[in-house]
């Protein structure tokens, strides 16, 4: 059966009215050439109001009916931002209704149950795209093109740093920091963008060896420091440190060591340091700016995520960050989590 063609603005709704929900509404602001943001799901929509204000277009619909979405044919988009505890009803739901959705990380809060989320999707036959904002930075589509031009040759050693801080009420929020609610800690919650991007330059790890604990400068049922030998299938070795008892806050770096050059790759730069006839030191992207806090994201970089997946929908191809990739930051998470509580290597699967 032919699908119905795609009118020239799509509607979108937001599901979640929570933190993030600002950066998505500023990221729509800018994309209203392309959608239409019709509908705000919020379990208290009077609180959520105030995002009208930030809506550079018509108010949306504030709601805590989610039928309101799933029966409304002139919604195609849906941007899920709630916490990972109850994604699984709410994608049923979605998808079942034919929506095309956009997930915030983490797709789910163990990989079980992101595994049930992409194949809903796959079932229902809809595009499920994971905003991995991290993608769409500067330094790293720079990264991505010298890579690719083949002359960095072979990956040896690769370094993952995430030394973050977060003070205590950060983690007084109820619910935030536990396994109910967010399915973790560090991984889950803040490594994983910067897991993500790292494994998009080295490919899949085949086996890790990992530690994970709470530190005493914070009380949370969740890890707040994890450390990790990895071992990955092109052959590659490396690390990971991820915490959120870094004081003071510091930038995610991912280093990734060639045979001819080694790549440092900030949130705003990449350096690059040749080795041989060109030992030299090469700014491709200047920059190093660095977060003092637990403050979102630039829009911006949503807003690329966001323009890429209806370009993916509009096409009927892949978005930048499919489901089932993601699948692979989710496995390593579980295979750290797992090492680190029965004290072993543990293998991934490579399928």
């Amino acid at each position: 059966m032919t699908k119905p063609e795609l009118p020239a603005r799509l509607g979108v709704a937001l599901i979640g009215a929570g933190m993030i929900a600002p950066t998505h509404v500023a990221a729509l602001s800018g994309l209203r050439d392309l959608l239409r943001l019709d509908a705000v799901l919020s379990r208290h929509p009077e609180n959520a109001a105030y995002l009208a204000e930030t809506y550079a277009g018509t108010a949306p619909l504030f709601t805590s009916d989610l039928t309101a979405i799933t029966e409304n044919p002139d919604i195609h988009i849906a941007i899920v931002a709630t916490p990972p505890s109850v994604r699984i009803d709410l994608i049923t739901a979605l998808a079942s209704a034919g929506k095309h959705i956009l997930l915030e990380k983490p797709v789910a809060r163990n990989s079980a149950e992101a595994q049930e989320v992409v194949e809903i999707c796959e079932n229902a036959g809809v595009s499920l795209g994971i905003l991995f904002q991290h993608r769409a930075r500067a330094p790293t589509i720079a990264a991505m093109k010298l890579l690719a031009s083949g002359d960095l040759g072979k990956l040896a050693h690769v370094e993952i740093a995430v030394p973050l801080w977060r003070d205590q009420s950060y983690y007084d929020e109820l619910g935030r920091g536990t396994y109910a609610r967010d399915g973790g800690g560090v991984l889950l919650t803040q490594a994983i963008h910067t897991i993500d991007l790292a494994l998009s330059f080295t490919g899949a790890v085949s086996s890790v060896q990992g530690m994970v604990a709470t530190t005493a400068l914070h009380n949370m049922e969740a890890e707040d420091m994890a450390v990790a030998g990895l071992r990955f299938a092109n052959g590659a070795v490396g690390s990971l440190i991820a915490s959120t008892a870094s004081y003071p806050h510091g930038v995610e770096t991912i280093t990734l060591h060639y045979a001819r050059a080694t790549l440092r790759i900030g949130t705003g730069s990449l350096d690059v340091f040749w080795r041989g006839d060109r030992n030299d030191h090469e700014v491709v992207v200047a920059g190093g700016a660095s977060d003092n806090g637990p403050a979102v994201a630039k829009h911006d970089w949503h807003q690329a995520i966001i323009r890429d997946f209806v370009d993916a929908v509009r096409a009927g191809t892949a978005p930048m960050v499919t489901g089932r990739q993601a699948l692979a930051s989710h496995h390593l998470v579980t295979a750290i989590e797992a090492s680190s509580r029965d004290g072993r290597i543990v293998n991934l699967s490579l399928a």
